[in-house]
């Protein structure tokens, strides 16, 4: 598994997966056109790429130029790099025909031919593996790291008003209301450390009861 510093931005979760089991980065999705229609999600990449940069992997074809030029003018142009695959004739397996121009996105492509484009884009790789050896790496996670057990505990994620609580932060971070536990754990080790989120909500929670107590 290689560590970039970089967050990716790619078109769907496919392409998400296809990339997380090669390297350890956080990767956000654009929903295909859907970014189009969601300022939030817009507003949560340009923090993103403030803090650590932002690389942008979509596909080949029409749809992924669109998308890839759209990001392009709503992001500053020195906080991003850009990633291209080539063009390959083909279909990814899950799919019965090909797309519109019959090439391959980025759930397609091999792992040598994704981590040749993000080291032609200039990515920033924190250790010293090779390409070759970084394939099967498992992750490691930082001491400063928001991790799913800090989420369960904070009652984020596994109970059942776990939903409310994860809009409510969102809301106050103006990320995107729509983040699943797993994409707000991705949101929040981009932009806030972990001492920083457990501060916020004791706030929160002092904030909730001192407003409950004068009601």
């Amino acid at each position: 598994m290689l560590k970039i510093k970089e967050a990716l931005v790619v078109e769907g979760r496919y392409d998400q997966n296809t990339l997380s089991q090669i390297i350890d980065a956080p990767i956000f999705v654009t929903n295909g056109f859907g970014i189009f229609r969601n300022p939030d999600t817009l507003s949560l990449l340009r923090r993103v790429a403030e803090q650590r940069g932002l690389i942008i992997l979509t596909d080949s074809d029409g749809g992924g130029l669109v998308i890839r030029n759209y990001l392009k003018g709503a992001i500053p142009p020195e906080l991003v790099k850009h990633a291209y695959i080539p063009d390959i004739p083909g279909k990814e397996k899950r799919k019965a025909a090909p797309g519109k121009e019959g090439k391959l996105g980025v759930e397609g492509m091999d792992p040598a031919t994704l981590l040749t484009a993000l080291k032609n884009a200039g990515a920033t790789f924190l250790d010293d593996l090779t390409v070759g050896a970084a394939i099967g790496r498992p992750r490691t996670a930082t001491a400063n790291q928001i991790t799913k057990t800090d989420l369960f505990e904070l009652g984020l994620s596994g109970g059942a008003d776990s939903k409310a609580r994860r809009k409510s932060l969102q809301k106050k971070l103006g990320f995107p209301e729509n983040l699943s536990a797993n994409a707000l754990l991705t949101a929040l080790n981009c932009v806030i450390t972990r001492e920083a989120l457990f501060s916020l909500l004791e706030e929160t929670k002092l904030d909730s009861h001192t407003m409950n107590h004068y009601d």
